[in-house]
């Protein structure tokens, strides 16, 4: 039974809407709910009314100072533990002394420790002390065999104060086991405070057991002072309370993603207001070096708290009128992007795919509704002298209703125009609006940070360094004048293995000659020892500096213990995020290290970096002071923040005359100006992307397509009759190419029949269909 025609109708239509599941609507519908959402975007992003009175790039800092200061005690304590277990086993190795000569030694090589003592493990008898009173009562020896039972443990003496105990074994053949003891307050070594800023070691119930920076009571000299001392230690002890508590979440979830850094707990607290400052915060925990690795110091459950009073800033750098302006405009530019596609693009098409339809179902009394420009023109055409030729007119007579413009402005050139139209958009908000100059307010604890953390940065190097030429010391002191070779390459293996921070080690005699190493084949410059220095770097070219400690055998006639520091290990140091890069630059200003890729022994950058060093390592007073300063260039390089800080500390590393010195642009910090450029940047990135990404697609997925469909129907219109026209997708373009190939086997029949009555071949071929 045939179908109606309205079935007929109906089976078409739903054909056509199969058919749009790929094809020229998808694009243009993505490409409309992607303007929609970017202006929605737009308005809530640039056009937020709300703005922290505390920058965020304040608080950021604040919790970076508190990762530094987590980083400096971590190291601090886990140091310790290995140089008191280290001399310890030293001692044991050796022939048997008093335990005065023990603590004499570890007190003239090491200054790390409040006070020293050894015990009789086994009737508890102090044998000796030094330094502070050590709270040996709070040692229970019976309990040193149990598991942990030489692990550090924290002591509350009667004043309040907490003391960080450690243990190490002293023990010789035929002599009783003694018990080395060291005591050590939780402060921080080398931490620049500044001014006005406090810092605490706090335990996993939030009290706090050590704190710098806030002055006691009885030290204030008014009233004034006083309530001062009060609202500072009342809001320290609440960020401390708090800082605990969230210490307890693990640190993968404490962070946003992909923030990386610090591998411990960390984050920023905002606190109360008085008088337009507004104290704010950073906590962190001690967490390892590496990922997953714990060490004596983090099974402690101590956290880091760093507070600071910063002034508020009442004032704003954009309101809600430029988000919405800018929404609407997009709005508009985008309703008229899309309705010249929908206007001059899809509709004409459909409008092609139907008529291709019609003409196969044998309709051919209709002329065809012909678009009026572009390849739709051409392809309206072509199926127009197709169906005249079906009603039997030839092809050269059709010839002439081919229109003399082929459309030079087509489908491309419509897609070219909404292109300029959305880039009429996305171009000023890349390069033009809301760009943040020279002017841009940078707040002035942000300057007072990058100078505090290059300090804090600069004494850990210091230390560092020191540290590995008291270990020298150390060695060559329990070396001695009766230790074979054999038994100093074991003391030394021993050494690097526990510090990681040689390349090698290695024992000279006073004519220069290797008596024995460990580790990295010896330098040919770390045997010309310059006269008087313990630290030293040996060359001023090539690929990596070369840095050598010194310490004399006593005993061996001018025999000396050298160690060839690592320079990765100076520069693991220097590796803190919210600093930018960093470099240590020698006496002569030349490059040692940092932590970014550099070349040894360049020169800075930046003339105006080297001059601003050289001027840092000018004496204020008794010696030279570290220095901060914010750069506005306006010849292109925008703000800049920089600090200098030379070593200016005691022990061997002083010599050196280094300087850390860390800049970085202030265009990478979160502060409202920069923070409005790149979300304005940001939103004309998304606009060009939707742009690119969708018409793109409809270039490829239409244009194209549509451009060789019409070739082919004016070759069809032309008689060729031998192409087989074959569609390659599954949408309107394909689906007129379907329609042609059926057109083209019915003109291929209706040429068989040579001279068929057109009206015949119309009627049967409405028949078939």
């Amino acid at each position: 039974m045939a179908a109606s025609p309205a079935t007929r109708r109906h089976k078409v239509r739903r054909r056509a809407d199969m058919s749009l599941l790929g094809g020229i609507r998808p694009p243009i519908a993505v490409l409309s709910a992607l303007l929609l959402s970017l202006a929605g975007i737009t308005a809530l992003g640039l056009g937020k009314a709300d703005q922290d009175l505390v920058p965020k790039a304040v608080l950021t800092s604040q919790q970076h100072f508190a990762e530094d200061g987590a980083v400096a005690l971590r190291a601090s304590i886990d140091e310790s533990v290995t140089d008191l277990n280290r001399t310890a086993g030293l001692f044991s190795a050796s022939d048997p002394v008093s335990p005065d000569a023990v603590l004499d030694k570890i007190g003239s090589v090491y200054q790390k420790w409040t006070g020293t003592a050894v015990l009789e493990i086994k009737s508890g008898k102090l044998l000796a002390a030094r330094g502070e009173n050590v709270p040996v009562t709070a040692v229970d020896t019976s309990k040193l065999r149990e598991k942990d039972g030489l692990s550090p443990r924290m002591v509350r003496l009667q004043n309040g104060e907490t003391r960080l105990l450690s243990f190490a074994l002293l023990s010789w053949e035929g002599k009783p086991q003694q018990l080395l003891i060291a005591s050590n307050s939780l402060r921080f070594p080398g931490i620049a405070l500044g001014q006005f800023r406090a810092i605490a070691v706090v335990d996993s119930e939030g009290h706090i057991l050590s704190s710098d920076g806030i002055q006691e009571p009885e030290q204030a000299k008014s009233e004034f002072q006083r309530g001062v001392v009060k609202r500072s230690s009342k809001q320290l002890k609440s960020f401390a309370k708090t800082a605990a508590h969230k210490a307890t979440q693990h640190p993968l979830k404490s962070k946003e993603p992909g923030s990386g850094g610090f591998l411990g707990v960390s984050g920023s607290l905002y606190g109360t207001e008085f008088q337009g400052d507004r104290a704010v915060a950073g906590y962190a925990t001690l967490a390892g070096p590496e990922a997953g690795e714990s060490t004596v110091a983090t099974s402690l459950g101590l956290t880091v708290v760093a507070m600071v009073e910063v002034a508020e800033d009442p004032t704003r750098s954009a309101g809600p009128l430029f988000g919405l302006l800018a929404a609407g405009a997009l709005l508009v530019i985008g309703a008229l992007a899309v309705a010249l596609l929908l206007g001059t693009v899809q509709r004409p098409l459909i409008r092609l795919f139907l008529e291709s339809r019609r003409l196969t179902r044998g309709d051919l009394t209709r002329p065809v509704t012909t678009p009026s420009h572009g390849e739709a023109a051409r392809i309206g055409h072509s199926l127009e002298r197709v169906r005249r030729q079906l009603l039997g007119e030839p092809a050269d007579s059709t010839a002439a209703e081919r229109p003399r413009k082929r459309g030079r402005f087509g489908s491309r050139g419509l897609i070219a125009v909404c292109g300029v139209l959305l880039l009429a958009w996305s171009a000023p908000m890349l390069l033009l609006l809301n760009r943040a100059d020279s002017t841009a307010v940078v707040p002035e604890q942000m300057v007072n940070d990058q100078r505090e953390r290059t300090e804090t940065l600069t004494d850990r190097v210091r230390r560092a360094l020191n540290e590995g030429h008291a270990d020298l010391v150390s060695v060559a002191a329990l070396i001695g004048d009766r230790t074979s070779p054999d038994d100093m390459r074991t003391v030394l293996e021993r050494t690097r293995t526990e510090h990681r921070r040689y390349e090698s080690l290695y024992v000279l005699s006073a004519d220069g000659k290797v008596v024995t190493s460990a580790g990295e084949e010896p330098r040919p410059e770390s045997g010309k020892r310059p006269e008087g220095e313990q630290l030293s770097l040996l060359n001023d070219s090539g690929k990596e500096p070369v840095i050598a400690g010194y310490a004399e055998i006593p005993g061996r006639d001018g025999a000396t213990v050298v160690g060839e520091f690592r320079i990765d290990f100076i520069n693991s140091l220097l590796k803190r995020p919210g600093l930018g890069q960093v470099r240590v630059v020698d006496d002569k200003r030349q490059i040692i290290g940092g932590n970014t890729g550099y070349q040894a022994f360049d020169k800075l950058p930046d003339e105006r970096l080297d001059s601003f060093v050289a001027g840092s390592n000018q004496k204020v007073g008794m010696s030279a002071r570290a220095n901060g300063v914010l750069y506005r260039d306006s010849g292109g390089d925008g703000v800049q923040l920089a600090a200098a800080a030379p070593f200016v500390g005691g022990g061997a590393a002083k010599s050196l005359g280094w300087t850390v010195v860390s800049w970085q642009p202030a265009s990478g910090l979160a502060i409202p100006e920069y923070s409005l450029q790149n979300r304005t940047v940001l939103a004309g990135l998304l606009g060009v992307t939707a742009a690119a990404a969708c018409l793109g697609w409809l270039h490829i997925v239409v244009v194209r397509p549509l451009r060789e469909l019409a070739r082919q129907s004016e070759a069809l219109a032309d008689g060729d009759r031998r192409t087989v026209l074959y569609p390659r997708h599954h949408d309107e373009v394909g689906a007129v190419i379907r329609s042609l190939e059926l057109l083209r086997q019915q003109l291929q029949e209706q040429r068989k029949r040579d001279g068929a009555p057109a009206a015949a071949t119309a009627t049967t071929v409405a028949g078939r269909n």
